[in-house]
């Protein structure tokens, strides 16, 4: 009740709100380290995921990157990134945070991106041929819109999991969340330790709630509910 009592003493003190550390400019440190990376994984893997399932060439590739972007712990990462930024001289806190994430996001959006495309009914694909499309509008006007929901799924995964992990940026002297919760441990202050935590989850959350809303806004329901059984018969298949 005491730990309670304090987080909200926390919460309701004005002082938390105001200057680099307040609340709101933490808030948008997190969410443009966040969004900047997360566009940097799509930019990097979005484009070789739709050619790879367009050709049905490089699949081989582009689920061996994803399972290394995945085995690769983002504490690692950024252990690894922290001397590569300094000796780039890129400093602390920014690049070296978004040199780490930018792995952490390339594989649902690859993955997806590949399945999606590759996925799509040959016989629709073929269908599109026949009428004398050409093969890029074979993909922009067939495939990609098939295949819509399942590429948006695989950046929402990113966004969320980045959104999630941007807060290690406060161990290399990074904004956002993260500072909270580094800071409150050095102060042993745990009401800023657990609002910092709340931040980020509440973050998270509304990132996944937005995702969903932008893709019932841009996809139609039947393909919403084609995404969802492929998803589950890829969920299903023997590893």
């Amino acid at each position: 009740m005491e730990f309670a009592q304090a987080v909200v003493a926390w919460l309701t003190d004005l002082q938390h709100y105001s200057g680099s550390d307040g609340i709101p400019n933490r808030v948008l440190e997190h969410i443009v380290i966040s969004a900047v990376t997360t566009a940097a994984a799509v930019a990097l893997a979005l484009p070789f995921g739709i050619l790879a399932g367009h050709t049905r060439r490089g699949g081989f590739v582009a689920v061996n990157i994803a399972n290394l972007g995945r085995a690769m712990p983002s504490l690692a990462l950024l252990a690894l990134m922290f001397p590569l930024a300094l000796s780039l001289k890129l400093g602390f806190g920014f690049w070296p945070t978004f040199l780490a994430l930018v792995p952490l996001g390339i594989p649902p959006v690859l993955t997806n991106s590949y399945v999606a495309v590759r996925e799509v009914d040959p016989d629709i694909v073929e269908a599109a041929r026949g009428m004398g499309l050409r093969e890029q509008q074979v993909l922009r006007q067939v495939e990609l819109p098939i295949a819509a929901p399942l590429i948006i799924a695989g950046v929402r995964n990113a966004a969320v999991a980045i959104v999630a992990t941007a807060t290690l940026g406060a161990l290399v002297a990074g904004g956002g969340l993260g500072r909270y919760i580094v800071d409150g441990i050095a102060r042993q202050d745990y009401p800023r330790v657990f609002v910092g935590a709340l931040l980020v989850a509440l973050l998270s959350i509304s990132v996944e709630i937005a995702f969903g809303i932008f893709e019932r806004l841009s996809v139609s329901a039947g393909l919403r509910g084609a995404e969802a059984t492929a998803a589950l018969e890829i969920q299903e298949r023997p590893r």
